[in-house]
């Protein structure tokens, strides 16, 4: 299976990316927190999820202004620029009626939708989302300190040399997770967007309060949340099925906020998901895990100052030019860049820059 990424431009002029898969009744994917089309493709984490949701449906999916193959430079990142932007990809890309899921933060996003739309969305799903911004769960001072530290977190995460902040950060997305692959969601939200671009989107959200439009969704609704979420709380979906009529909630055996091909909820959450959009069990096996492509080798194995390194080689600059932007010595550049040729097994600069430029290091 192959995907066709398209463009479309906003109302505002930005340029937004979008991806088509699989063939049957359209599937939307809102937009996540952090996307990139190409890499999620190719990711052990993502591709379980895209392959089962490209299974019967021809599912759309895309990367919010500020992240992934859209672009990155952009004045205005807000919640009502994202609703505006989800309805400019759907008229692009022609679509009268369709399923339509949110996950995470696309879950008050596609619920507003549903509420704006309602001839155009068959059936909602939400999974691991919520009405309701983190500042808008409490009104207690400690938890505007929590959110204050959260979005440094996030900041430190790209622009630290400490691998610490990065895992703390991974961890409360994957808490179940291996090493390997909680790496494996490093590298994604560092190729996917830029630390400021990351904080701007999180901040887009934070205020989100769409509680006073569930009662307003008319189409059939699934709730599906971790039981143990630990980013964004079971009481949450728990509001959600609360809410919405009809709504049904189905508590999800997990810990992870993004549930793992290798878990036994795996198979819990795509029966669910399978049923309420009317495909029996007879008509599904799940795809096993054992398809999903590795990740490349290389990228796991780079140090924090290698990727450096890398992102300005992939940008062009010469090596008297990376030891003047990052103060080293000449001597020490050149052992770097005979490190990662090792480590990206090639013998030239021209390689080197080709494999970093199709990883997304030549990004901001």
């Amino acid at each position: 299976m192959s995907q066709e990424i398209r463009f479309c431009v906003a109302q505002d002029g930005v340029r937004l990316a979008y991806a088509k898969t699989g063939q049957g009744p359209p599937l939307v994917r809102i937009g996540t927190w952090l996307t990139h089309l190409e890499h999620d493709w190719n990711s052990p984490l993502w591709r379980p999820w895209l392959d089962n949701f490209s299974r019967f449906h021809t599912l759309y999916r895309y990367d919010q202004r500020g992240c992934g193959l859209s672009d990155w430079d952009v004045d205005t990142i807000s919640f009502e620029a994202l609703l505006s932007d989800l309805e400019t990809i759907i008229d692009a890309a022609g679509l009268d009626q369709f399923a339509l899921i949110g996950m995470s933060n696309g879950g008050s996003l596609a619920l507003s939708y549903a509420v704006r739309h309602p001839e155009r969305v068959s059936h909602l799903m939400i999974y691991g989302g919520y009405m309701r911004g983190m500042a808008q769960r409490s009104t207690d001072a400690a938890k505007n300190e929590e959110i204050a530290v959260h979005l440094g977190l996030i900041k430190m995460a790209w622009s630290a040399d400490n691998p610490v902040y990065k895992f703390i950060l991974s961890t409360e997305l994957l808490p179940a997770g291996t090493m390997e692959q909680i790496g494996w969601l490093n590298d994604l939200q560092r190729l996917s967007t830029s630390a400021d671009n990351a904080v701007r989107l999180q901040k887009a959200y934070n205020p989100v309060n769409v509680v006073a439009l569930a009662s307003d969704v008319s189409c059939p609704t699934l709730i599906l949340h971790a039981k143990y979420d630990a980013a964004v709380p079971f009481e949450e979906g728990r509001l959600c099925a609360t809410h919405i009529p009809n709504a049904r909630l189905v508590p999800i055996d997990s810990k992870n906020h993004l549930l793992l091909s290798t878990e036994p909820a795996w198979e819990q959450f795509w029966r669910e998901f399978y049923q309420f959009l009317g495909i029996s069990d007879r008509q599904f096996e799940l795809i096993p895990p054992a398809s999903v492509p590795v990740p490349q080798n290389w990228l796991a194995q780079l140090t924090l100052r290698e990727r450096d390194i890398l992102h300005l080689l992939a940008n062009g600059q010469r090596n008297d030019e990376i030891a003047q932007t990052l103060i080293l010595t000449p001597k020490t550049v050149r052992n770097y860049i005979s490190r990662i040729y090792e480590k990206l097994d090639v013998t030239s600069r021209g390689e080197a820059i080709v494999l970093a430029r199709e990883a997304g290091f030549d990004k901001p």
